[in-house]
């Protein structure tokens, strides 16, 4: 059975343009873009204020092209794109989107990347996209030149991205140095692409880290992106017309280099007009003094920074929050318990989430302020249909049931980079046409007010078997954080001798209960869940308290790590047995 979007949600205007660029798709107004005289500002510097008018934002992009034009030697219509991949290992800044774009006018390929990566891990991302320059910021300017190195990109050819409170102290070129340059050389031809060029062009090789292994270059085409920004903002016009709500001001402040951020904050955001408040990296006060000095209202996060907000209501005090209407949450699941806690701190507020990966282009699902069923990531894009198949390879027909979701619709990507046996994997062909399998176990359900939403389980690859029965970490979790002694959780599969596997918690303890033995806080924690889950999800597999749990910025649970911590006490206490 294919599921499809709501009634009320409206359906595509046309079909997703495929012959330009995304950067030309956000200046167009023929495609339904907010008019430019009647948008705020962009991006605005959450931390100094600085900000560039829509027109401004779009000269220093095209200033920088030139400027990049001339220093790598490129030209708009020589060359393949694959021989102008670059990288981006940088903090949001407000010329992060510009950069892109200017990647692009080159007819270029931008390859975004995580500054928390170590210098192995970036130097994998630049060799296996095939990346010849590099952009990137003082902060991280160490790991970017080891990186650089051991690819091959000279230094003439990395550049350096403002970001507040860090001095350029740095030789290297600016990027408002290749402003600068592209003053003085010539304009740059118009590219000269044919009909139907931005649907197989990739415009981002964003990284997807996947369960296991080496993170896989996802090719995500110009068309992609622009289909997304279309199917986000269309859908999100029913509630605004039901609110009243014309353009406003969101928060910039997850990672542009992550595809949440890339496409629903950092394209979408402007495309209708908004203002993004761009902040390069989450500190709580620096978070919640830029919503009450500049008046935020939509508030994109994940759910470590709700748990966090809800471990700090004393902070949350100190500031004028009052102009936030909406908080989405994505990249993760938001337990249920959560959602409902920061409703009681936040009575007015709406909390909603989405559901999306980088092989969709974003966003599959998210809930609309006008139909919130707390729990679920919502209803589907416009234009975007599913399947669930269960267990047993059959699809499923009713609510309720479990089983894998498979996605069809215009943000599809192409593919994983030089890994044609991945991308056979995961996008699959049948007689509905192609599907991505998206590995994450779903149930429809219907809302109270009669729609259908959708509710992520968990990854398929990290259910707990527990004899017959399978436990979703992200449920034990979600129950473990309304506990008052945890500050942050989470769970895995450990081996068990009776059950084949059972669950085990690794808990952050929370500062109030800093003076209580260790053995009377675990005995609390596994009689909390006795008394509240099924006895297949109780944690037979213990408790075992940790200082952090490893996160991505996105604020998945690195589970791997924690997987890798389990095998290695275990295989030393059988050693010492």
């Amino acid at each position: 059975m294919v599921f499809y979007p709501p009634p009320w949600v409206p359906k595509l205007p046309f079909d997703p343009p495929d012959s330009l660029t995304v950067g030309d798709f956000m200046r167009s107004e023929i495609h339904g873009r907010h008019p430019i005289a009647q948008s705020r500002n962009p991006f605005t510097c959450g931390l100094t204020g600085k900000t560039f008018a829509v027109t401004e934002s779009h000269n220093r992009s095209d200033l920088m092209a030139k400027g990049l034009s001339k220093t790598m030697g490129w030209a708009p219509n020589v060359d393949l794109p694959w021989d102008k991949v670059v990288g981006v290992f940088a903090f949001n800044t407000i010329d992060y989107l510009g950069v892109l774009h200017a990647i692009h006018r080159v007819d270029g390929i931008a390859t975004p990347a995580n500054v928390a990566y170590s210098a192995s891990e970036l130097e994998h991302q630049l060799r296996s996209s095939g990346a010849r320059a590099l952009f990137t910021c003082e902060p991280v300017l160490g790991t970017a030149l080891t990186a650089a190195k051991a690819v091959g990109i000279p230094e003439d050819k990395i550049f350096i991205m403002d970001v507040p409170q860090h001095t350029n102290k740095s030789s290297f070129k600016t990027v408002d140095d290749l402003i600068e340059l592209g003053r003085s050389v010539p304009d740059l031809e118009p590219l000269k692409w044919v009909k139907g060029q931005g649907a197989r062009q990739v415009a981002f090789l964003c990284y997807s880290s996947g369960t296991s292994g080496l993170p896989k270059a996802v090719m995500i085409s110009h068309r992609n992106v622009i289909a997304n920004i279309m199917q986000y903002c269309l859908f999100d016009t029913v509630a605004q017309k039901k609110y009243g709500v014309g353009t406003q001001v969101g928060l910039g402040l997850l990672p542009f280099s992550h595809i949440y951020g890339l496409v629903v904050i950092a394209h979408s955001g402007p495309w209708r007009g908004d203002e993004v408040v761009v902040l390069p990296k989450f500190d709580l006060d620096d978070y919640l003094r830029a919503i009450e000095r500049f008046k935020i209202n939509h508030v994109p996060v994940v759910p470590p920074i709700v748990v966090r907000m809800l471990n700090s209501k004393d902070v949350l005090k100190k500031y004028d929050l009052s102009s936030v209407r909406c908080l989405f949450t994505g990249a993760a699941p938001l337990g249920k318990e959560t959602a409902e806690e920061l409703q009681r701190v936040f009575p007015k507020l709406h909390v909603g989430q989405g559901y999306g990966l980088t092989e969709s282009s974003t966003v599959v699902c998210a809930t609309s302020e006008h139909d919130i069923c707390t729990g679920t990531s919502g209803s589907l894009m416009p234009g975007t249909r599913i399947k669930v198949i269960g267990p047993d390879g059959k699809e499923i027909t009713a609510y309720g049931e479990r089983g894998e979701l498979l996605a069809q619709g215009p943000s599809i990507t192409l593919g994983y980079l030089n890994n044609e046996m991945a991308t056979a994997e995961a996008f699959i062909w049948d007689e509905d046409g192609r599907w991505l399998r998206t590995g994450d176990e779903v149930i429809v359900t219907l809302a109270p007010s009669g729609y259908e939403h959708i509710t992520i389980v968990d990854r398929l690859k990290e259910l707990i078997k527990v004899k017959a029965h399978q436990v979703a970490p992200a449920e034990l979790e979600a129950h473990l954080l309304t506990h008052p002694a945890v500050d942050d959780c989470a769970v895995i599969a450990v081996p068990h001798e009776r059950d084949g596997e059972a669950p085990k918690a690794f808990v952050v303890r929370s500062p109030s209960v800093a003076s209580r033995k260790d053995e009377d806080i675990v005995a609390e924690i596994v009689k909390y869940v006795q008394d509240h889950k099924a006895h297949y999800k109780w944690l037979k597999g213990g408790v075992e308290f940790i200082d952090a749990v490893p996160k991505s910025p996105s604020g998945k649970i690195l589970r791997r790590l924690l997987r890798d911590k389990e095998r290695e006490a275990r295989r030393v206490k059988g050693a010492k047995l």
